[in-house]
This record gives structure tokens, sequence and C-alpha cells, in this order.
């Protein structure tokens, strides 16, 4: 392993003041489920490693009817499958987090970073898109606020600066008749990357929103299915129409998991079958 220097911060502004000596070569460090494998495996170069952990008030886990949900950097991936508030009123969340990695991963494995690592496959993305999750980030200039959908990039790229950490996802409250499914599908049932990814957020005879991940660059919302099902009252064949939406609009590739026809075709299958679960749970 190659040496780096290594800081333990008590403050936001201390860390973000580390980052930003080091210009792009400092690393953050919450669970570290990817870091340190990745630096041992000379994967990825770190000449600083940032500890945040002793920063106060960034494991906060806290649901408000108002303000909704709040999850903070150190908040793991356990915590959100076990959180008695998040299977009541985000349950698509804790189904995605519970297809994080072995349960000795979500026990260490931050939300945060999973969300910072950008990957397309990434399971807790698109349930956190699909219900309108921002991002609070900080950095040398203050506090800003981005919407979680227009935080990716591409893979492995997100719009946060080399100065700037995610302190913490906000979620909003649901409406009344919400119904949240993520559905995951990959070659295994466990510790799999997903081949695909469904999230969908449906409020009864108001929104909804679909999210597709594993098919493109980054999680990507399908807008045109969206729009044949917002307002109206659905019935199978409307379904079967937004799911074909959905596929039309995935932009897969072929990879050892699956070839890029298997992806849309699954797209298709998968946002047909949350459709109807989120139906389900909202009615």
């Amino acid at each position: 392993m190659r040496r780096f220097e290594y800081f333990e911060p008590g403050t936001l502004g201390e860390a973000v003041a580390l980052l930003a000596r080091y210009q792009g070569r400092a690393q953050p460090l919450a669970g570290g489920t990817d870091l340190l494998v990745e630096i041992k495996e000379q994967l990825r170069r770190a000449d600083c490693v940032v500890n945040i952990k002793k920063i106060p008030g960034m494991a906060q886990l806290a649901y408000d009817a108002r303000a909704g949900l709040r999850i903070g950097a150190l908040v793991t991936a356990r915590e959100i499958e076990l959180s008695q508030f998040i299977l009541k009123h985000y349950i698509s969340l804790a189904q995605a987090a519970r297809e994080l990695g072995s349960i000795q991963v979500r026990n260490r494995a931050t939300i945060i970073g999973n969300v910072c690592r950008a990957s397309p496959s990434a399971d807790t993305l698109p349930p956190l898109i699909a219900d309108g999750a921002v991002a609070k980030i900080y950095g040398p200039g203050g506090e800003r606020m981005v919407l979680l959908e227009g935080f990716f990039k591409g893979p492995g790229k997100t719009s946060l600066e080399p100065d700037e950490l995610v302190t913490e996802i906000v979620v909003p409250p649901p409406p009344p008749r919400t119904g949240k499914v993520y559905i995951k599908h990959g070659r295994r049932k466990a510790m799999e990357l997903a081949t695909v990814g469904i999230a969908v957020s449906l409020t009864l005879d108001s929104d909804v929103r679909i999210v597709l991940g594993a098919v493109a660059p980054t999680p990507i919302r399908a807008r045109r299915a969206e729009a044949l099902l917002r307002g109206k009252t659905l019935n199978d064949d409307l379904i079967e129409k937004a799911a074909k939406a959905a596929e039309d609009e995935s932009r897969p590739v072929s990879n050892v998991r699956a070839s890029a026809e298997y992806r849309r075709d699954m797209v298709r299958v998968l946002t047909s079958r949350a459709l109807h679960q989120a139906l389900d749970l909202a009615t």
C-alpha cells in the first residue's frame, strides 16, 4: 500500500480545508468499504485520507412529517435497512439498502458514500432520485443544495468539487396514498451488482416517478413513461404502455453481466412489475 497522510478533523471547516490543500489528491473516509480496498489494490490514489467520523452531527438519521428524511454522511446502509420510519415512509430505499453487498459491508458502508461513488448500478440511487432527494454539500464557499437527479455526470463522476463534502441527503415527505418500490435484477440473489434496477414512486391520481438504474451512464428518469401515467387512473393497458416507453428510453450497453438487448427487455418487465406493486401499496 502506498503511503499517505492521515487526518481526523473535528469540524467541517477543517475537513474541507484539508481537501482544498491537497487539490484533488485527498480522499474523505466514512465507511471505507470501497476506498481502503482500492487504495490497497492501487486502483485509487490518495496522498491524504480525511477521516470525517469525528465531525459532530454527521451521523444523524431523522424523520419529520413536514421536513422529511435526513440522512447524515455517516449513516450506514444497515441503519437504513432497519429503520422503522424508513420502512414505513421510504420502503423502496430500505429495499435498496438491503441489496447492498453483504451484511458485514452494510454495517460499515454509508449511504452517502454509495451515492458519491456514482456507480450506474448502485442500488440506492434510483429510489433516492424517485423520491426527489437533495444532496446538501459543504465547501470553502459555504453550503449548497443539489437535486440528486442532476448530481451524477457519468460513471464515477459527480458535480462534487474536490474540496467539497456531501454532508447530508434530504428526502421530502411522501404525499398521502403513495406507493414506493425498488426492484433489482441480477444473476444472483445476494452480493451482486444490479443488471437492471427499477425504482417507482407513485401517488394515486397525481404524480409518478420511474427511475432506471444500470441501463445508462447514470440513473435516469423515464420521463416519457411518467408522462403517460401522470394524473391518470392506472390500468393494466396503461401500465404496459408505460413499461414499453421506459424500455425505449433506456440506453444500456452489453457487458459480462448481460447484453444490451436483455437489459432493455428487463426494463420493460420490471417497470411493469414495479408499477403494479406501487399501485397496490398506494391503494
